[in-house]
């Protein structure tokens, strides 16, 4: 064996020595193809809580989500003294807030609608109402259909903008089972979190 290859592999015995002393700091265990042994603690973090869009006129944004998506108008800490607006529904919160650029350009082409543009997805049990709801603003939208042929099952997509060009997908994702596509990591469901009993006692 050279000097070379020699050094190499010692220098390798090194680092293996240095990651091995680094985890039993931490308190865990490697088998011999340096997988954890013992499972890792998850982010404390629950669900989406919500999502800020940057609008040209936010009247005109509050009044499209609360008559096309049910969102409902909250009020916002006093602190927030700027053109702004929180809408909450369904689990998840929409911060409206004002551009500054009064020729703030739309995120999308109005006209055009790709599924593989950005874009916020909701669940929904009625795809059919939500299509009726769309057709009765008068709302440009698209419909596809996806399916899952190992699972046997398939999916309903409806995609439209919001008034500044936002994407918006409505779908009924739940017919699809989760399932990790690797080995690594733990699916943590909204109902997974434990929600400790209210006592209504006087």
């Amino acid at each position: 064996m050279s000097q070379t290859q020699q050094g190499k592999e010692e220098d390798s015995n090194v680092q293996v020595e240095k990651l091995s002393n680094n985890e039993e700091n931490q308190h865990k265990k490697i088998d011999h193809e340096g997988k954890d042994q013992k499972e890792q603690h998850p982010l404390p973090l629950m669900a989406l809580n919500h999502v800020s869009r940057l609008c040209r006129n936010v009247e005109e944004s509050v009044d499209f989500y609360t008559k096309v998506l049910g969102f409902v108008k909250i009020e916002r800490p006093p602190a927030l003294n700027f053109n702004g607006a929180w809408l909450f529904n369904y689990g998840v919160g929409i911060h409206l807030v004002q551009s500054k650029d009064e020729e703030m350009r739309p995120a999308a082409d109005q006209d055009h609608l790709d599924p593989m543009d950005n874009h916020i997805s909701f669940q929904c049990e009625d795809m059919d109402a939500i299509v009726k709801k769309l057709e009765e603003l008068n709302i440009e939208y698209l419909k596809r259909t996806v399916e899952d042929d190992k699972n046997r099952a398939k999916i309903d997509q409806i995609f439209f903008n919001d008034p500044d060009g936002f994407m918006i997908e409505i779908c009924n994702c739940e017919n699809l089972k989760l399932v990790p596509a690797g080995s690594m990591g733990k699916l943590k469901l909204p109902f997974d979190r434990h929600i400790p009993p209210v006592d209504v006692s006087d």
